[in-house]
């Protein structure tokens, strides 16, 4: 399938503690583009740094989806220092942890609305650099 819009996400999650107070951000951009504004997230509750990485990744494709038309027409990149997240959502690594099954399938759910999807692993500099944390 190839689709004609092409974006980028980069996410990242954390907690103060862990678990702790949970927080993310994520930007987008359509490819070649400039990177929008980071958009913040507070999550209710203690969470685990693992559980605020999916639920920021998870932010993210929501507030995509609702910026486009047909999100099945868009191609999307989805970048950050989660090694653990983006390999469950590859289907390279198990969801071992039942806790995180949960955030897993609802990310994946969402993932599924998109076209083709590619992740891409980068340093925590990167994450830091573009997103502030």
């Amino acid at each position: 399938m190839s689709a004609g819009i092409c974006w980028e996400i980069v996410f990242d999650g954390g907690s103060k503690g862990n678990p702790g107070r949970g927080y993310g951000s994520y930007r987008l951009r359509e490819t070649g583009g400039e990177w929008e504004p980071p958009v913040e997230l507070n999550f209710e509750g203690r969470r685990t740094n693992n559980e605020a990485e999916y639920l920021s990744l998870t932010g993210a494709l929501r507030g995509l989806a609702q910026r486009v038309a047909d999100p099945s027409a868009v191609a999307i990149t989805v970048r950050g220092d989660s090694k653990l997240v983006l390999e469950q959502l590859a289907g390279r690594w198990k969801v071992r942890t039942a806790s995180l099954r949960p955030y897993w399938a609802e990310a994946k759910q969402e993932l599924e609305r998109f076209g083709p999807v590619t992740f891409a692993w980068h340093g925590r500099q990167n994450s830091v650099d573009l997103l502030g944390h």
